[in-house]
């Protein structure tokens, strides 16, 4: 039998980047505490406390995660990127979980290393690798480059430090505040439906399932939500709220980081509803909007890139974020206060050498997954999501075309018997052997908390499929389905997971997957082994860790030599200064001198401030944070290292009425490598 193929819009064209230059390279047991037993903290009697921290990394000129276009570098900032992060304790029991969700594309490993290599400095034991769970919303609008796989790293030109940095410093962060905001609580669970936020976007893989699979998603599509609400004492705290839906309402047109539809859903429950405000750094609500087994799941109602509901990306990013947000808060009213204890296991899995038991293979057979495979319908990419690669379609089995020819890096005959009916481009698995290419040693994670029980699954699971591993776990563990959830984008990230029957038909989240046609069995196996130990609580040998390679990263992008104010100017001064008043409704813009963001990624604090003047001072009313505030980076003279910010306020109907003005933050860096900071701030303005 011949093989299929890897990701969406979630990594689509960082296979292309693979193949292009691989294609001509020349690579011929936890504390005791935690140990065992799921004690009730009956009554729902909990310790749990709440974090948030900023991981927006490098703003400017350097290439964007999620849709892997070379082409889409970072131009300013729409919204920051933060984490969240909740830690919740059985004091019955004295154990403890760490649930994380982050803005960004994907939690890869050498994310999940720095954090809990970092998280063991500061407290020891307490928190490891197995109470440690880390999730990321899918966002393809942030700066990329940190992983240690060359997959995900080529179209961004290398590992880029300052953002690994600041996304391990922003969620190390977010669960130190969790830790030291640790109160006695409650934790309330509820479940709903939620049906005009996603569509199924590779409905010919997703009909070739059994009428049994296909009967539990009427619509084609997984319309579960399901909300965890936390409260410390009498006082609300925060909020997890699942739901499967891609996180690119954003085009790859769009060069602004952003969190996307799910971030938006966060900010305005923060924010617009609970008066969080970022800056003052005091604890308040947090509210998470993970996903689950998205694969197939796009926030693109009308099948194309950023349409639908509307033709205008950044109104669909707020519609499909307010819709996931109106039912989060429905169900976070009704839910009803869980008991149970909190537990987590986790095992590490050679994904491309599992020997798959009859017990989970569609022919009752056994099987073996694969050495990681891409394929070519991989770089069709999701026509509803982003962009295809010409020459290649989905549903590709033979590599027939010229280009395809000129892309490919041999793959032995037996990985493609193996790898059937994949039209294989590239044997990554094979070439990781010389270089870590993709990811090969997975962490899979059950982690248990109250009534709760989420499987943390390393890339991204169709709905079926992650139907398939909730049944297996749901069955080992003895609880209602409905009590298992996949959480998609967890701890690690090797592209899709279909069904057997989805990676025969060879769309792009087959061609995505990477070890082969029995990747889905060897996963529920895997999980099924996982889950006993969680349910018998019994200790569960961890297996072999993936090596950190942090010290065979390469760099290919420019770093800033210097900066220069134009002619005339000095850093901060204005270049176009606002008009005298504007009426709500209206945009208001100003143009300043700057440096290069690279200089200080402000990580924690803003590039700008909208300020009103109440009582003779004035008072920060909106930052880069912001849904209504944009801040853009342009070079104007690359030979003498001259750029501009350009800051606008879209000002809303609800603004009070006053003077204000508009401040811009940077750091200029000149010939001897000295970096400054400095401060603009615009002629005041009256809204009216």
């Amino acid at each position: 039998m011949p093989p299929p193929t890897p990701c969406r819009a979630g990594s689509r064209l960082a296979v292309l980047a693979v193949v292009a230059a691989l294609g001509a390279a020349s690579f011929t047991a936890p504390p005791p505490a935690l140990a065992s037993g799921t004690a009730a903290a009956e009554g729902g009697a909990y310790l749990v406390g709440r974090g948030i921290a900023d991981v927006t990394g490098e703003a400017a000129e350097t290439g964007m995660m999620g849709y892997s276009s070379f082409d889409q570098k970072t131009s300013g900032i729409h919204q920051r990127q933060r984490s969240r992060a909740f830690v919740v304790a059985d004091p019955s029991t004295g154990r403890r979980v760490v649930y994380v969700n982050a803005d960004l594309a994907m939690i890869f490993q050498s994310v999940r290393q720095g954090v809990v290599s970092r998280l063991k400095e500061r407290y020891g034991s307490l928190y490891g690798e197995e109470n440690v769970l880390l999730s990321a919303t899918h966002t393809h609008s942030g700066p990329g480059g940190y992983s240690h796989d060359v997959a995900y790293n080529l179209s961004v030109l290398g590992f880029q430090s300052a953002t690994y940095r600041a996304i391990v410093d922003g969620i190390v962060e977010s669960v130190a505040e969790a830790h030291d905001d640790l109160r006695p609580g409650t934790i309330s669970l509820g479940t709903g439906t939620l049906t005009d936020a996603s569509v199924n976007r590779s409905r010919t893989a997703f009909d070739r399932n059994p009428a049994a699979d296909r009967a539990a998603f009427p619509g084609g599509i997984d319309p579960a939500m399901t909300v965890l609400r936390f409260r410390q004492g009498d006082k609300d705290a925060g909020a997890i709220s699942w739901f499967a839906t891609h996180n690119t309402s954003l085009t790859n047109e769009n060069t602004l980081i952003s969190p996307d539809n799910k971030g938006y859903a966060s900010y305005a429950w923060e924010h617009d509803l609970e008066g969080v405000r970022y800056l003052d750094n005091t604890p308040g609500f947090v509210a998470a909007f993970p996903n689950t087994n998205a694969g197939d799941m796009s926030p693109n109602l009308n099948l194309r890139p950023g349409s639908g509901p509307t033709e205008d990306e950044f109104e669909n990013t707020r519609i499909i974020g307010r819709r996931q947000l109106d039912k989060a808060r429905e169900i976070y009213r009704d839910a009803r206060p869980v008991g149970g204890g909190v537990d987590s296991r986790l095992a590490y899995v050679d994904m491309e050498n599992v020997t798959v038991g009859g017990a989970y293979t569609p022919d009752g057979q056994e099987h073996r997954t694969c050495p990681a495979v891409v394929g070519a319908s991989t770089l069709a990419g999701s026509v509803e999501d982003g962009p295809a690669i010409p020459g290649f379609e989905e549903g590709m089995q033979t590599p027939v075309a010229a280009i395809i020819e000129a892309l490919q890096v041999d793959t032995p005959a037996w990985l493609a018997t193996c790898q059937y009916p994949k039209a294989s481009l590239v044997p990554t698995g094979l070439l990781s052997e010389v270089h870590p290419v993709t990811p090969k040693i997975l962490p899979l994670q059950i982690m248990k908390i109250g009534e709760l029980h989420l499987v943390a699954g390393p890339g991204e699971f169709t709905i079926t499929s992650g139907l398939r591993v909730r049944r297996t776990v749901a069955e080992q563990l003895g609880v209602p389905l409905d009590r298992v959830l996949l959480q998609g984008y967890a701890n690690s990230y090797s592209q899709y997971v279909t069904t057997p029957e989805e990676y025969d038909t060879q769309q792009y989240e087959g061609g995505s997957t990477l070890y082969g046609r029995y990747t889905l069995p060897a996963y529920q196996q895997e999980y099924a082994r996982v889950a006993a130990s969680l349910r018998d609580g019994t200790p569960l040998e961890h297996g072999t860790a993936p090596p950190d390679e942090s010290g065979r990263q390469f760099n290919f992008q420019t770093g800033v030599v210097y900066d220069s104010p134009p002619s005339g100017k000095a850093f901060g001064g204005v270049l176009t200064p606002p008009d005298a008043s504007y009426a709500r409704g209206r945009t208001a813009t100003v143009e300043f001198a700057t440096g290069h963001p690279k200089n200080n990624l402000r990580r924690g604090g803003t590039f700008l401030e909208v300020q009103r003047l109440v009582d003779g001072s004035w008072t920060r009313v909106l930052d880069d944070g912001d849904w209504r505030t944009k801040y853009r980076w342009t070079r104007t003279n690359g030979l003498t290292g001259t750029s501009k910010a350009t800051i606008s306020w879209d000002i809303g109907a609800d603004t009070v009425p006053g003077t204000y003005r508009i401040a811009h933050f940077g750091d200029a860096k000149n010939l001897f490598g000295k970096i400054t900071p400095f401060t603009g701030v615009s002629s005041s303005f009256t809204v009216s």
